[in-house]
């Protein structure tokens, strides 16, 4: 029996990108694009019609920005996941794109096997940000968390950014699940750090890294390890080596 495909929707203002990018997922037999819209408005018409799996979505559009396309479109289509794919490298585009609700935010100038693998994690429920952007959104983060800190006004986000910061000495009641060693792979995810590089400075096997990594999202009821290093910098456990 064949595979089921992962059905692709393509929204982007520029015609010439999107036919790099048709073409590039039509030479996997894994993926089929259902189709294509110039602009965030057609691009929720279609998705609406359509239903794909997956949106590959501009943030830089003229008329709806990608932010405000993804937040209204996964109103439309819940089940739909929205991938930002974009030249914009400003943390603040980043983090108001998660809180819209897309799973993840990619750059344009990322490899073809980094996207097609992007994607495949997008359609399986994780998320996924660029590792150039995950410092970015770390500090964001942070500067959110330490204005909560100091009683500055924080507004509600959904998915990775809705936790709020704890009060000052507070340890919320999720950190009490994880093991000892499930806390230090925490603190390395906070900072950014692949698997493999936890692995390296803890002399485990990467595939013990991994199994970790997914005890630890289930304890904590988090869906990727984007939403744990939010949580673990909302939670002080980023900032050195004992948190």
């Amino acid at each position: 029996m064949a595979e089921e495909k992962i059905r692709v929707l393509l929204v982007d203002d520029h015609m010439l990108f999107r036919s790099g990018i048709r073409s590039l997922l039509q030479s996997y037999v894994c993926f089929e694009v259902v189709g294509e819209a110039g602009d965030g408005r057609e691009g929720i018409r279609l998705a609406g019609q359509l239903r794909p799996d997956v949106v590959l979505l501009d943030n830089n559009m003229p008329g709806l920005s990608g932010r405000e396309a993804a937040r209204l479109l996964l109103e439309e289509v819940p089940e739909t996941r929205v991938l930002m794919l974009t030249v914009s490298e400003d943390a603040d585009d980043l983090i108001e794109t998660l809180r819209a609700g897309a799973c993840g935010y990619l750059l344009k100038n990322i490899q073809a096997e980094t996207l097609v693998s992007a994607i495949k994690t997008a359609a399986q429920g994780e998320s996924v940000v660029s590792p150039q952007m995950m410092g970015k959104l770390l500090s964001g983060v942070r500067s959110s968390a330490s204005r909560a800190a100091m009683g500055g006004a924080i507004a509600p986000a959904p998915g990775a950014l809705a936790r709020s910061a704890p009060a000052a000495g507070a340890e919320p009641a999720e950190l009490e699940k994880l093991s000892p060693r499930e806390r230090e792979i925490l603190r390395f995810i906070a900072r950014g750090q692949s698997n493999k590089e936890i692995a390296r400075a803890l002399e485990l096997a990467e595939s013990t890294v991994k199994i970790h990594v997914q005890n630890m999202l289930r304890k904590l009821n988090l869906s990727s390890r984007v939403q744990a290093a939010v949580f673990a910098v909302e939670n002080g456990l980023g900032q050195g080596p004992e948190g």
